[in-house]
Formats: structure tokens, C-alpha cells, sequence
């Protein structure tokens, strides 16, 4: 109404000639399906919805503190037929996650960790 244009969001995707890694094709997948509301965080929520068989993915961190948890998990997945994926760091996973605040300049603040996310299944 101003006459100013509006500038549209800079976004983490690499340019359309290059290739992209798994990790940054997992960041972008996390980052539309919380946009979405179809991400699940947390072991119990993350169970539930593989019982249900709604999940389509699941990721995992490799460095959770409770190997129990982690089994849990990859045995639901295989049970389930649901895709697994493992990430190095749960702090890593948070961010990605949303469970982080953002400052002003757009960096991640108090990131908390998480064990699991699962991306639920769109109907």
C-alpha cells in the first residue's frame, strides 16, 4: 500500500547448479515440516506417532546420553518401516528443531538439545 517493495527471505538452499549434502537437505526438510506442522520432538511424541504409522522420517541424535532411548527408537523404525537417520549432535538437532531462540542478528541462542525428531506423514 506504501509502494515499497517487498524483499523476499533470504533462504539456506545452495544455489539451483549446485549439489547439496545430506545434512543440508535434512535441514531444509525439518525446517518446512515445522513450518508445516508436521514435526514431532521428543522420544514420547516420536513414538507415538511411529506407532500410529504416520511417521515418514525419523532422525536421531548419535551423542544422546541414554542408549536406551536410541534403541527404543531404531527399533520402532524397523518394525515400522520408517526411514532413520542419524545426526552427530543433539544440540544440532535442536536448532534445526526450533528449540533455539533467535537474536536479532539472526543467530541461535539457548539451543536445547534433542534425541529425536520424527516428521510425521501429510494427509
Amino acid at each position: 500500500m506504501s509502494g515499497e517493495e517487498a524483499v523476499p527471505a533470504e533462504t539456506v538452499a545452495p544455489a539451483l547448479g549446485e549439489p547439496m549434502d545430506i545434512m543440508t537437505a535434512l535441514q531444509l526438510v525439518l525446517k518446512k515440516s515445522l513450518a508445516h506442522d508436521g514435526l514431532v520432538r521428543g522420544i514420547h511424541e516420536g513414538a507415538k506417532v511411529i506407532e500410529k504409522h504416520a511417521a515418514q522420517l525419523c532422525v536421531v541424535a548419535e551423542d544422546c546420553n541414554q542408549t536406551d532411548y536410541v534403541k527404543l527408537v531404531k527399533a520402532l523404525c524397523a518394525d515400522n518401516n520408517v526411514s532413520l537417520i542419524a545426526v552427530p549432535s543433539a544440540k544440532t538437532l535442536g536448532e534445526w528443531a526450533g528449540l533455539c531462540k533467535i537474536d536479532s542478528e539472526g543467530k541461535a541462542r539457548k539451543v536445547v538439545g534433542c534425541s529425536c525428531v520424527v516428521v510425521k506423514a501429510l494427509q
